[in-house]
């Protein structure tokens, strides 16, 4: 038996049979389309995995009833008209007293406050959110002003002429947060110190 490589695969009569082997070239090839074969394979088949995961995910996250239709929209006033409200009287100017420098435990107490509960409609820059940002508030307005504000919200709107002016400029009223006068001059002490003062 005679082993050739070549292309020739003509055999004549009477010779004995001879077994022609592809050549490097040709295996070489085979070789590389089979490797790129394999890979849009496996490329193929990790984006389909990964398209069926996040259709798996977004199907679990909405639940097997997905959006409800019949749901009404939440309605923030009607949530805060239910709200028990606790008014105090109305705050003086010998109500209030300004420390220096700025009382830091009540700075951080007043960053706590002002996370829980006035963060989701006040920035802290000058920038309005739902209502205004409160960089340099303590310029502007007197500590009595703001302290009344933030514990007597209903009777400002109600007989300050700044503070509708707020309101139209917002057109949202803002909620009573249910702070005490004491939990609200720690807040104005965190306005302050954001607004500057050591």
């Amino acid at each position: 038996m005679n082993i050739t490589g070549g292309d020739d695969v003509s055999q004549p009569e009477g010779k004995p049979r001879q077994i022609v082997l592809p050549r490097l070239n040709d295996i070489v090839i085979a070789f590389d389309f089979l490797t790129l074969n394999l890979v849009y394979m496996y490329r193929k088949l990790f984006f389909t995995a990964i398209v069926v995961s996040v259709a798996a995910i977004f199907t679990i996250s909405c639940g097997s009833e997905g959006v409800k239709k019949d749901e009404k929209p939440v309605d923030i006033q009607e949530l805060t008209d239910k709200q028990n409200e606790t008014h105090g009287s109305e705050i003086k100017e010998a109500d209030v007293q300004i420390t220096h420098p700025l009382n830091q435990e009540w700075v951080a107490t007043g960053k706590g406050i002002y996370e829980l509960k006035c963060q989701s409609c006040h920035k802290l820059t000058e920038e309005k959110l739902v209502g205004p940002g409160w960089k340099g508030v303590t310029q502007r307005r007197t500590p009595v002003w703001i302290l009344n504000m933030v514990t007597n919200t209903e009777m400002m709107l109600d007989k300050d002429p700044e503070a509708r002016k707020l309101l139209e400029l917002c057109m949202v009223r803002m909620p009573n947060q249910n702070l005490m006068l004491d939990d609200a001059r720690k807040v104005l002490e965190f306005q302050r110190s954001n607004d500057g003062e050591k």
